[in-house]
């Protein structure tokens, strides 16, 4: 077998933080650039690992009593134009279609759009305004709520810096949309469905969060308030993974879902929606990939196990494949995370080399390396991804401790995160050594962190400070409690704490 090579990446995470994110997305061979500028090709390593978080998140929603339902690509502009905080916050990102059909240029150069539209349609951003205007007829008394619906689409936001996963022109995502008779029916949803995303984040991903509350100028346009999860990523920047929105009366009013209450008065509707998208996967990639490539946990893994079969002859191969299929058979049998094992036989025609090192960059948690020597001994060569780790162990020890040595990854890659997450964030009182943890170069992967301070929203020194730094309020996390303090910018009195970060 070749000697591996000291990393299997051209270029590692402190050398070059960006440039390692791609290359850690082409190795895997998860994902690249369309032909269309600023949209992705989600290839099906990618997309496997996107299917199974999305049924695992569907089976939650499920599980709180949400439905799936579907609603149109398209907007009318008229509809944005009810929600002025809403229309404004996405305005810039909006992709426009003016037209319905094409035909030939005068000069037979090419095509032209023809047949201009009535009013101009908005490919869907987010979907608050098409869905409220449906809830609008479905809803007439109080007997009518909640609607709790969830829909899995894809949107637009017409990015002009894009990376994959992380911020793309289109993306995929689950966006609920949620009508409720009273304001605490609507806070209760809002809060419950960030628990939801924070315990898939963690329990799924191995991803550490912090549930916290966006300040006014990070909320969601026309929200009344957005709770979010907040993760770190390996260069110490925040990820915002999920959010949260209570609506308040806001969208109810300007598409007029009301309802007559028990009282026979009539009300406007109390609404939320909530989201996460394929930025999850960058997240993953950020947070748990090496110098090698891709770290994938177990409960999310498109492939938990691959076996890899050696033989130098056909009549190896036939002895091989059939102790290999068996070997499959009998790990499918067993379970993990309440479904059966997934496991991939690799037979394809490269050297033993070369496949090996394409699953590490895959990520495949565990891998199995199994020949005529093995085969004799009734054992298999088996490769741990997060550890590293390689060791002959029979045959009948990897089948009996499969669950125990997924679960076993699955921990320590949650472990292993946190405890970055918890050796980089800093409580703060002094500026200059805030402004000396963030000083350096955006893409810097030795610079900042996280750094919890007390301050006071809407602070004009604070403002220029951050934007100086490119710094930004993260949230106002949900488990601290008011602590009398000074703010680190102006100095004043305030019972407010925050984490500061840089972020994507």
């Amino acid at each position: 077998m070749p000697k591996a090579p000291k990393n299997a990446l051209p270029v590692t995470r402190e050398q070059n933080y960006p440039e390692w994110y791609q290359q850690v997305i082409k190795a895997a061979d998860m994902a690249e650039a369309s032909p269309v500028r600023g949209c992705m090709v989600i290839k099906p390593w990618g997309y496997g690992l996107w299917e199974n978080i999305q049924k695992a998140l569907d089976a939650k929603f499920k599980a709180t009593g949400h439905v799936n339902a579907y609603f149109p690509l398209f907007i009318p502009m008229s509809f944005l134009e009810k929600e002025a905080e809403h229309v404004e916050g996405f305005a810039k990102e909006c992709a426009v279609v003016t037209h319905h059909r094409l035909e030939p240029k005068p000069d037979g150069s090419g095509l032209r759009p023809a047949g201009e539209l009535e009013e101009p349609l908005i490919v869907r951003p987010t979907s608050e305004t098409i869905i409220g205007s449906m809830y609008a007829k479905w809803v007439q008394s109080y007997r009518d709520l909640p609607i709790l619906i969830n829909q899995w689409a894809n949107v637009v936001r017409w990015e002009m810096r894009t990376r994959l996963f992380l911020r793309t022109a289109e993306f995929l995502w689950q966006e609920g949309h949620t009508a409720h008779a009273t304001e605490a029916e609507a806070l209760e949803e809002t809060r419950k469905m960030l628990d939801v995303y924070a315990d898939f984040a963690e329990n799924w991903m191995a991803m550490p969060v912090i549930k916290g509350e966006k300040t006014a100028d990070e909320r969601f346009p026309g929200a009344v308030s957005t709770l979010c999860i907040e993760a770190m990523m390996q260069d110490r920047k925040a990820l915002q993974a999920g959010t949260s929105h209570y609506l308040g009366q806001n969208f109810s009013k300007a598409q007029e879902i009301e309802f007559q209450n028990a009282e026979g008065e009539q009300e406007y509707a109390y609404t939320t929606s909530w989201g996460v998208s394929t930025r999850l996967i960058g997240g993953l990639i950020m947070t748990h990939a090496d110098d090698d490539g891709m770290v994938l946990p177990p409960k999310l893994a498109p492939s938990q196990v691959v076996i890899l079969p050696i033989y130098r002859s056909d009549e190896e191969r036939a002895e091989v494949l059939d102790y290999v299929k068996s070997l499959a058979e009998e790990l499918r049998q067993q379970r993990y995370g309440d479904e059966p094992i997934r496991v991939e036989i690799d037979d394809r025609d490269l050297r033993g080399g070369e496949k090996k090192w394409q699953w590490v960059k895959k990520g495949v948690p565990i891998r199995l390396e199994i020949g005529p020597k093995d085969i004799a001994k009734n054992a298999v060569f088996r490769g741990i991804r997060d550890t590293g780790e390689t060791a002959g162990v029979s045959r009948d020890e990897c089948v009996a401790t499969i669950h125990g040595t997924l679960d076993a990854i699955q921990s320590r890659m949650f472990a292993k995160a946190l405890a970055f997450q918890e050796q980089n964030t800093k409580t703060m009182t002094d500026l200059d050594e805030f402004k000396s943890f963030f000083k350096g170069d955006d893409d810097s992967s030795t610079v900042g962190g996280f750094v919890i301070a007390h301050f006071i929203e809407g602070c004009p020194v604070m403002e220029k400070i951050l934007k100086d730094l490119k710094v930004t309020p993260r949230c106002v996390p949900l488990d601290f409690e008011d602590e009398p303090g000074q703010c680190l910018f102006s100095g004043e009195p305030t019972n407010k704490r925050a984490i500061f970060a840089k972020a994507y």
